[in-house]
């Protein structure tokens, strides 16, 4: 079997998608759970978040390390936070744990040259975003080592667009795509400037 494929990965299907290097906090509170995060930290391995879509179960996810513990209670309920780390595709469901699983191969980018001017556009669109919605700028340093999964990680984009950003194997693609998302969000937020803009002068224009 090619390193690629996995048998027996813990899946867990939830209502959120997750990106490599995204960090989620999860609640966890049914039996079969817990005994698989206690089983993934006591081997430090890995487990899959599925988006379980109004359509159904994807087949493509996030597999996912615990961070760290945050807090456990005494009926063995947990909060944990996780990270994403790899895109994975689920090849076929194993039923004999006693938490879901199955066979899974971890998706690897086709090989291309990642285009420089694509990568640069993207930062700088997103370092706009990052401004106009925190008011802050970007850290030069980190902006400097993001692709599109990091950029993408810290924007709270709808789950068709994280999606479709964990589907693409190519990186040139994820970063056309993001690219497009954090210009909207940009419009977005120019329209919520102008709608507040009007509210507060109750229709009239200001000249002072």
């Amino acid at each position: 079997m090619p390193d690629r494929l996995v048998r027996d990965f813990p899946l867990f299907p939830l209502a959120l998608v997750a990106l490599p290097g995204e960090l989620i906090p999860l609640h966890i509170f049914e039996e079969r759970y817990k005994t698989m995060m206690n089983e993934c930290l006591q081997n430090e391995r890995e487990f899959g978040i599925l988006w379980l879509s109004d359509e159904g179960l994807r087949e493509n996810g996030c597999a996912c390390e615990i961070d760290r513990v945050l807090e456990r209670l005494d009926d063995g309920r947990m909060n944990i936070l996780t990270r994403g780390t790899r895109p994975f595709r689920v090849i076929e469901r194993r039923e004999h744990l006693p938490y879901p699983a199955g066979t899974v191969e971890f998706l690897a980018d086709r090989e291309e040259t990642v285009g420089e001017t694509l990568l640069s556009q993207a930062r700088e669109v997103y370092a706009d975003l990052v401004k106009r919605a925190t008011d802050r700028d970007a850290d030069t340093d980190e902006l400097a080592t993001m692709g599109a999964y990091a950029m993408a990680a810290t924007v709270d984009f709808g789950l068709d667009a994280k999606q479709g950003l964990l589907d693409l194997r190519s990186e040139n693609a994820r970063l056309r795509l993001v690219t497009r998302l954090f210009r909207a969000a940009l419009k977005r937020l120019d329209f919520v400037d102008r709608a507040q803009a009007r509210a507060r002068s109750n229709g009239k224009v200001r000249f002072n």
